[in-house]
């Protein structure tokens, strides 16, 4: 009853926090119609390859434990999907050979997802522990990530393309994903308690910043120098 409840009340706020990528999508195609400087300043193309390998790793894992998770993998190839169209824009946007090569990596490693969501019960060990070992990773290079997009926010002393509205409701889906890791207990949902305490942590760092650059005098330097 009990993983039932928190795995619903994980998946509706992994949906509501769709909302919030969606938002990040809107807010570059909104700066791109309105044609206002370069649609997708400030964003760390590190840190959204890291949220798709984030989403993906996870896509994976849901289908190579047992039983398969449901809870895990639908929510989170729609997220996979999701943060790949962010991909494209900042490609189109900056054309680039290191965005090209993220887009391009991304794509593949969706087509591999799903060929492996359909054969994936005749490799559930391997799949476990390929995926383990890759949210273990990719952990490291969240923290990574995330440290990045805070580095250009604070260097620039704005927050550019970057949507609060992201950072909150992913914040919101991260402390429901905890919850939900507990409920599994530490041997299945360890990977998942890993990698959402990360996340957690550096969302708050972001909101925070949105703060900071309303009211610090060095923020305030920041954008004035730059001007």
């Amino acid at each position: 009853m009990l993983y039932s409840i928190a795995g619903s009340l994980n998946t509706a706020f992994i949906f509501v926090s769709f909302y919030g990528v969606w938002t990040q999508l809107a807010k570059v195609l909104g700066r791109k119609d309105a044609g206002e400087g370069r649609p997708t300043e400030i964003l760390s193309l590190n840190q959204f390859t890291v949220s798709f390998l984030a989403y993906w790793s996870f896509f994976v894992y849901g289908f190579s434990i047992q039983p398969f998770n449901h809870f895990i993998v639908w929510p989170r190839l729609l997220g996979s999907l999701l943060v790949l169209a962010i991909l494209f824009e900042i490609y189109r946007d900056r054309g680039s050979r290191t965005a090209r090569l993220a887009l391009a990596t991304g794509a593949l490693l969706m087509i591999l997802g799903l060929v492996g969501l359909v054969a994936g019960h005749r490799y559930v060990d391997e799949g476990k522990l390929l995926s383990q070992g890759l949210i273990v990773t990719i952990t490291v290079l969240l923290a990574q990530g995330y440290l990045h997009q805070i580095g250009l926010i604070l260097k620039a002393g704005r927050t550019g393309a970057v949507s609060l509205k992201m950072s909150q409701f992913i914040l919101a889906m991260d402390v429901t994903t905890i919850f939900f890791a507990l409920v599994m207990g530490l041997e299945t949902g360890w990977p998942l308690l890993l990698l959402a305490s990360v996340s957690a942590a550096t969302k708050l760092a972001i909101m925070w910043l949105f703060r900071w650059v309303r009211l610090s005098p060095a923020a305030r330097g920041r954008r004035e120098a730059a001007a």
